[in-house]
């Protein structure tokens, strides 16, 4: 009596439809990248980073141990070896032609990176990564110059932030 009508067939369809979710869902595991649980935090808190050839090089390096770290400082007991070469170029897009000087540019900041187990030298992960930051060249020199310092800081900030996205991933297969 309660299938012959179809409302009863239909409030069926719908339950077994919900527990079928509910079971899917339940085998959802989506989690923070960073999370404590996952103990990315401590492996990356456990990252020593190359020594710097340049100032732009540096810079990227100060702003990875603040971020591996947690503001804490380097790893004192470094299980993984993260080496980096980071170059810079500055190129000029918006050109004034009755000065023959750039008005705008770009300033690339690029790194090839290897991230290695400390004792046995194994690659975990390795790659290139590439920001961009734009920049105004005013007419002074020294005000130039300082623009494009600021901007090779703001590329390697964000370089930063791209290398350690990458390397907290590869932390948490481990």
């Amino acid at each position: 009596m309660l299938l012959s009508d179809g409302t009863g067939l239909s409030r069926l369809a719908r339950v077994l439809a919900g527990v079928a979710l509910a079971g899917v869902l339940a085998g959802c595991q989506v989690r923070p990248l960073y999370s404590t649980a996952a103990g990315t935090e401590g492996k990356l808190a456990s990252v020593s980073i190359s020594e710097a050839t340049s100032r732009v090089e540096q810079q990227v390096r100060n702003d990875l141990i603040f971020f591996f770290g947690g503001g804490a400082g380097e790893a004192q007991n470094p299980v993984y070896h993260l080496e980096m070469d980071v170059s810079i170029r500055t190129v000029g897009v918006l050109n004034d032609a009755t000065r023959d000087t750039a008005r705008a540019g770009r300033v690339t900041v690029s790194a090839d990176y290897n991230l290695t187990k400390a004792d046995t030298g194994e690659t975990l992960a390795s790659g290139k990564r590439s920001a961009v930051a734009m920049v105004d060249f005013p007419t002074q020199e020294f005000a130039k110059l300082r623009a494009i310092r600021d901007a090779e800081n703001r590329g390697a900030r964000e370089l930063a932030e791209l290398i350690r996205a990458d390397v907290a991933s590869a932390l948490a297969r481990r």
